[in-house]
């Protein structure tokens, strides 16, 4: 697929390098609302450029940031075919500059028609497929078509993976879990492969957070069961993403960060 050939001996030339000036950029997928709104906002407001992709056209309404319209890529990452040509787009918006931080953010947790849970009982094989083109198969590909822009900004990659990929939970299906805890392990290899080019490879796995994705069921029964008593913010997943990309965290690499006010202990 062009655009995922990733390293290697069979990889691409590496592009001319231009300097590494002006902002940093990142790659987001998902960003049109919940957590990945919120690390928009975020990283938008201390100057980083952010190209942003998501099924959906751009909304202004939404997403009111300035140069959003002229960063955005609209692609189903469930067609690794589109997902090829989005790459290409992606790298044609950088124009041989580097990139500073891939988050795979974008996500899906089908339900059955009644919106219960899916167990690995009653999942349809086509929502196995779908669930794992898009949060399994998608983040390695976007590394690999990407990898000569963050090898040059010796960037950060980081996997947004689920308070679900390590316990049985009430709502998320098994598709769902299992996809994360596979993107878990993905993190890992990812990490190994990469840390000899400069890039680091991380992981966060929320809790219980507030947003479109969390029924008001979900807080109501399991805000007691934390030991904050509360589910977390979109911007306190927000503000660890922004350390993990962040020079601060220059010596991370491999790691998963559980955001779940402690519902684990």
């Amino acid at each position: 697929m062009p655009g995922t050939a990733g390293p290697g001996p069979s990889a691409r030339p590496e592009p001319a390098a231009i300097a590494d000036t002006g902002p940093k950029t990142m790659v987001l997928t998902g960003a049109s609302r919940g957590i990945g709104h919120a690390t928009v906002r975020l990283f938008a407001e201390s100057g980083w450029r952010i190209i942003t992709c998501s099924r959906q056209p751009f909304n202004r309404d939404r997403c009111p940031w300035e140069e959003g319209p002229d960063d955005h890529v609209q692609v189903d990452l469930n067609d690794h075919r589109a997902l090829a040509l989005a790459i290409h787009d992606i790298k044609a918006r950088l124009a041989g500059r580097p990139l500073h931080a891939l988050i795979n953010n974008a996500g899906i947790s089908p339900k059955s028609e009644d919106g219960g849970r899916l167990s690995s009982l009653t999942t349809p094989v086509a929502t196995w497929m779908e669930v794992f083109h898009v949060n399994f198969l998608a983040p390695v590909l976007l590394a690999r078509g990407l990898f000569d822009e963050l090898k040059a900004g010796q960037g950060t990659v980081v996997n947004v993976t689920s308070i679900v990929g390590s316990r049985v939970h009430p709502f998320a299906g098994t598709a769902y879990a299992t996809s994360k805890a596979a993107l878990a392990c993905l993190t890992r290899e990812m990490a190994h492969d990469l840390a000899p080019h400069g890039i680091r490879v991380n992981a966060i796995a929320p809790g219980e957070i507030k947003t479109d994705i969390l029924s008001p069921e979900t807080e109501e029964r399991l805000a007691p069961l934390i030991p904050m008593r509360r589910v977390g913010s979109p911007m306190e997943v927000a503000k660890v993403l922004y350390f993990l990309c962040s020079d601060a965290a220059s010596y991370v690499t491999g790691e998963e960060i559980h955001i779940n006010g402690g519902q684990t202990l």
